[in-house]
């Protein structure tokens, strides 16, 4: 009598054999579309993977204001803050829109004259700037760093890095 263990074991081992065989006598040429349709994949899954960096410090930058703002709105509608406070709470909200509306004006900047893709984080004066580039070039980041400072009256503390492609 044949156990089920020992029936089992040679299905798999008939099913393996003959998909060995079958490979072993496919054409080459079948073959070598199908490497093609792998290597398209892993060059998007590439890409993809360069721009989650700056999608996920974008969600991560959103996060953290999104926050603030629901503390700062909490502070708005309580009816136990006093007024200065409530005031305070505003100029906060009205800040961090203003900051959120020029990180992504200077994004688009960047990427309409340099072609990057960039994260602007912006924190009081000091701005930080992550583009992504083959290149790390100082007279790159010494232009970004000009551009950013003709949006501001004040001296800003500008940092640029370069992030590999």
């Amino acid at each position: 009598m044949i156990k089920k263990q020992n029936l089992w074991f040679f299905t798999l081992f008939s099913l393996i054999l003959v998909l060995g065989v079958y490979y072993v006598t496919l054409p080459e040429d079948l073959l070598d579309k199908v490497n093609t349709v792998v290597d398209k994949t892993t060059t998007k899954v590439k890409e993809v993977k360069e721009e989650n960096a700056l999608v996920a410090m974008r969600v991560s930058k959103e996060e953290e204001r999104q926050e603030a703002m629901n503390v700062l709105n909490e502070k708005l509608t309580n009816e136990k803050t006093t007024t200065e406070e409530k005031n305070n709470a505003y100029e906060q909200l009205k800040y961090l829109n203003e900051v959120q509306g020029k990180e992504e004006s200077l994004e688009k900047r960047l990427k309409k004259e340099y072609d990057l893709d960039c994260f602007i984080k912006i924190d009081n004066e000091n701005v930080s700037t992550i583009c992504i580039s083959k290149d790390h070039d100082v007279k790159l980041a010494n232009k970004i760093m000009r551009t950013i400072q003709k949006e501001y009256k004040n001296r800003m503390n500008i940092t640029v890095k370069f992030q590999k492609k």
